[in-house]
This record gives C-alpha cells, structure tokens and sequence, in this order.
C-alpha cells in the first residue's frame, strides 16, 4: 500500500513505521462495529454501517448492484451525520494491507463533499479518527 497516493483531503490515522503480526481488516472492523454499537448504542453505533461490495461477482451481478446504487470503493466505515464520517480501515502494519481500485477516489470525493475522510490503520487509530469526528460534529 502506498500511503503517498492519500488525497490531500484525506486524513491519515496510524504508524506508517510500524511493522509486525496484526489482525487482519476483517477482524479489525468487527472490532470497531462492536465497539462503537456498545459505546454508542443509540447514536454513532445505531446508524454506522459498512457497505459489502468485497467479493467476486458475476457480470450480471456487478451491472445489478450498480444500478441498485452499490459504488465502486466505498469505504469500509460510514456514519452520516451533519458531516460524514467516512473511514477506510486498514491493518495496522500497512505492508499488509493494498488499495482496492476506486478506494482513494471514493475518499477524495467524499472528502470534496465535505465528508470527514480517513484512512485509519487498525480499529485503535480509526477509534482516534472518530474521536476527531466527534469533536466536530458535536
């Protein structure tokens, strides 16, 4: 993963130097939604979502869930809100971890309409970037 290629509008949460054995994103996200749905059940947790466009797809399957509104690279984290939180989760040890197609411009774009946009490294650094977001959106 190359964190040169960050949108300027995009935050950056994490370690660039840290190397080592860590979960992997999936883990790292059910992390975060457990966490945010006990800490705020009836606010943030109640309306965070993450979109499920992972996985392989046939041809008619891809043309369907774009015309049902699916977009390429939506991050991994979203909570909408007066200014939208938008968080694209990697593994802490970011050597570990790529960019899918569309992920960055999906970020930048958020981040052009206003969205507070992340790359967090780990569930503990996207804890910080919604403590961030939360500061402004309070």
């Amino acid at each position: 993963m190359n964190l040169n290629d960050i949108p300027e509008n995009v935050v950056f949460y994490g370690d660039p130097l840290w190397r080592g054995k860590c979960a992997t994103e999936t883990i790292e996200q059910v992390t975060f939604f457990n966490r945010i749905r006990a800490q705020y059940p009836k606010t943030y947790g109640a309306i965070a979502i993450h979109i499920k466009n992972e996985g392989k797809r046939t041809r008619s399957q891809i043309q369907r869930d774009k015309a049902e509104g699916l977009v390429s690279g939506a991050s991994d984290i979203i909570i909408p809100g007066r200014v939208t939180f938008v968080c694209e989760l990697k593994r802490r040890d970011h050597t570990q971890s790529k960019f899918q197609p569309n992920q960055l411009a999906y970020l930048e774009s958020a981040g052009n309409a206003g969205a507070f946009a992340c790359v967090a490294l780990g569930c503990d650094n996207a804890w910080l970037a919604l403590k961030d977001w939360i500061k402004i959106v309070s």
